[in-house]
């Protein structure tokens, strides 16, 4: 194909493209439906992202997909009721195209989507506070505004933290809008000193401060049967973490960090369906353990699992020194940016919490490096029978695409990738295929995850869940 035609296609392709954005915009702001391309979110997304969305299926399926085979199907969508609800255009246009093209399309889709919902949500739905405001806090908080438009139930109303300044209001505004790994927050944010508050994309979100979380009465600010998400990481247990139940206006509390005791670490997609009603206080357990658990329950359900051995290549965090200094833990304080640091990891024993299955079966160990973000778990394995790593990878690809884990399982087939490349991933982990290594029974899994940001979606999949603003996916598979 000559030059003149390869650039022609690519501006019919942005055409095409920018062309669906109002599209997708109506029907999320106005029908609060979210379209995807394989899992990829399109949402609020620029002409390029929307074209690499597609390129996606590509990479893991060898399958080419265009905007020429979606767009139809998104033109059809907006004419049919339908409310609430991910709808998956990727893979409508594949079904599309293998068992559908005899029917009209738009009778196709009304069959997909028989069981979507056929209006809209009443109700103002659950007030979220976020306590504490740090590296997941801020993180949490940009998710959770960026999904307001699309009229979700859940409403970020509140941040509580300690005074530290006279300009404490400016400062934590401007931390939530530029960031260094991350960039810059998407939208506008003005503060609004009068009534202490901070407003991003027309969401008026109350600064509380305070010393203790038993001290606050919620419903003076407006807020009530709130959710509480506790990202400070002080208190780990039901005793420390029921503080927050006794202040006015709670009705849950969640923890973004490993809980201790009997407490229940829940990792959104494998074992959510242990929350009961009667769960007031629960854990989203720790990045790794979030990254981990999904691909080791896949092999697990599919191959079985003797034993294996997790290694954690983690980047630095707050807890360790910038420099050199005093440090309660061994190593933690020799300085993060400098060094390689060996330090112990409570995920390997943490997997057994949310898959009781595999208790006693796994070791592992962590070694802290001086990346600001992005680590990668080495799942060293014995497994139950023989496997290749075709069979292996085709396996995890599948899962990655068409499992009821898709948002927490990712794959990628670079040859190029690194860890920055998955910065702002929102999949819980990402197996590199390329690398993965297959002998007998052993394999070895290398599985990259955005430790702040993948973590963050991972944490905000438990709040829907909770506060039942879960949209239903379709097509189903």
């Amino acid at each position: 194909m000559s030059q003149e035609k390869v650039f022609a296609e690519w501006k019919e392709r942005e055409s095409v493209a920018e062309s669906m954005i109002p599209l997708v915009g109506h029907l999320y702001r106005e029908r609060n439906v979210e379209i995807s391309v394989y899992g990829k979110v399109i949402v609020n997304r620029s002409v390029i992202d929307i074209i690499k969305a597609h390129r996606f299926a590509r990479q893991i399926t060898g399958t080419e997909l265009s905007v020429f085979d979606t767009y139809p199907i998104l033109q059809a969508l907006s004419e049919l009721n339908v409310y609430a609800a991910h709808v998956d255009i990727g893979k409508l246009a594949e079904r599309y195209a293998e068992q559908g093209q005899d029917q009209d399309l738009l009778a196709f889709l009304r069959a997909e989507l028989a069981d979507a919902p056929q209006n809209s949500r009443e109700g103002q739905g659950t007030d979220v506070v976020l306590y504490g405001f740090g590296r997941i806090g801020r993180l949490l908080a940009r998710i959770l505004i960026s999904k307001t438009g699309g009229g979700q139930t859940m409403r970020l109303r509140a941040i509580v933290v300690r005074k530290g300044s006279a300009d404490d209001l400016v400062k934590r505004a401007s931390l939530l809008r530029r960031d260094s790994v991350h960039g810059s927050f998407r939208g506008t944010i003005t503060v609004d000193e009068e009534n202490n508050a901070i407003i991003a994309n027309g969401n008026v979100i109350k600064v509380i401060y305070a010393d203790a979380p038993d001290t606050i009465d919620y419903t003076s600010y407006g807020i009530s049967n709130a959710l509480v998400v506790d990202n400070t990481g002080k208190w780990r247990d039901a005793d420390g973490l029921s503080l927050h139940l006794r202040a006015t206006g709670v009705a849950r509390v969640l923890l973004t960090a490993p809980g201790k005791g009997e407490l229940k670490n829940i990792v959104m997609g494998v074992n959510h369906g242990d929350i009961t009603a009667e769960d007031k206080i629960l854990s989203a357990a720790s990045c790794t353990t979030n990254a981990i658990v999904p691909v080791l329950k896949a092999v697990n359900d599919k191959f079985g699992l003797e034993y294996g051995h997790v290694e954690t290549v983690h980047s630095y965090t707050n807890d360790q020194n910038l420099i050199d200094n005093y440090h309660k833990a061994d190593r933690r304080g020799r300085a993060a940016p400098l060094n390689m640091v060996i330090t112990e990891t409570g995920a390997a024993k943490a997997v057994a919490k949310a898959l009781p299955e595999l208790t006693g079966k796994l070791t592992g160990n962590a070694i802290r490096v001086p990346t600001p973000n992005v680590s990668m778990a080495i799942l060293n394995l014995t497994l139950k029978q023989d496997v290749t790593k075709e069979e292996l990878n085709d396996y995890l690809s599948w899962m990655a695409l068409h499992s009821e884990m898709q948002k927490q399982i990712d794959f990628s087939t670079s040859p190029e990738a690194v860890s920055s490349d998955f910065v702002g991933s929102r999949a819980a982990g990402v197996v590199d295929g390329l690398a993965t290594i297959v002998s007998g029974n052993r394999c070895v899994l290398y599985v990259w995850y955005d430790n702040e940001f993948g973590y963050s979606c991972q944490v905000v999949r438990i709040m829907q869940h909770l506060t039942g603003s879960t949209l239903p996916v379709f097509p189903k598979e």
